[in-house]
């Protein structure tokens, strides 16, 4: 036989045997269990409500719910009780450092509207989660950032929520223009001559504005204003 042709004959069977070890090493991989599973994910909740007579008890529980059936292990809750429109809140700092520092590798929320509503605060904060490796759970919106459908819908959505808040400014100031023109007044209500003449009459005996606002139950400001 020629040489050549033995030559051929041993880089085939060489070929064959490299194939079959490396389908059989990845027949063993796929057997392994995965060591990035949804199991292993140190997963953060943040709960936020707008005013202090709302609570996040409901948020809190129903994100937990999730996260015991997804098998993710939730390691802090972060919360804050303030408006969605304002960027610094203390319970988003804190949780933003702790993505900084990699210790959190999923962030679950009730709603992209308690993350924040305003467009250019949601592209920044996604911006930094992808940087530092961290994916967010929209619950309501049914969002899961660490797929491509949840990064798309993402952006729509914080579109579509910066929209809807523009609008009702838009129809509040609509309605205020409305009551001014019919000649409602806005805002709070004067201060009786009456009350002001009192007021008057306290300082000139000689009682601090403190005072005289707690028995008015005016504040020391207005009582301020009205008797000089």
């Amino acid at each position: 036989m020629p040489l050549y042709i033995l030559r051929y004959e041993y880089i085939r069977l060489a070929n064959g045997i490299a194939s079959y070890y490396r389908l059989q090493l990845l027949y063993l991989y796929l057997l392994l269990p995965s060591t990035t599973g949804v199991s292993e994910m140190n997963t953060a909740l943040y709960l936020r409500v707008s005013t202090a007579d709302q609570t996040t008890d409901n948020q809190e529980l129903e994100l937990q719910k999730v996260a015991d059936k997804m098998g993710w292990s939730v390691t802090e809750i972060y919360s804050d009780v303030i408006s969605g429109a304002k960027a610094k809140r203390i319970g988003l700092d804190a949780l933003m450092k702790a993505v900084t520092r990699k210790e959190i590798d999923m962030v679950m929320v009730w709603d992209v509207s308690r993350l924040g509503r305003s467009l250019p605060h949601l592209v920044t904060l996604l911006e930094e989660f992808q940087a530092c490796g961290c994916d967010l759970y929209f619950h309501q919106n049914g969002l899961n950032t660490s797929t491509p459908s949840g990064k798309a819908m993402f952006g729509m959505l914080s579109v579509f929520s910066q929209f809807e808040r523009e609008m009702i400014q838009e129809r509040v100031k609509a309605g205020l223009a409305r009551a001014r023109s019919q000649g409602k007044r806005l805002g709070r209500p004067p201060v009786p001559p009456i009350q002001v003449e009192k007021i008057k009459a306290l300082r000139q005996e000689g009682l601090s504005y403190r005072k005289i606002a707690k028995r008015t139950g005016l504040s020391v400001f207005t009582c301020h204003k009205l008797a000089t």
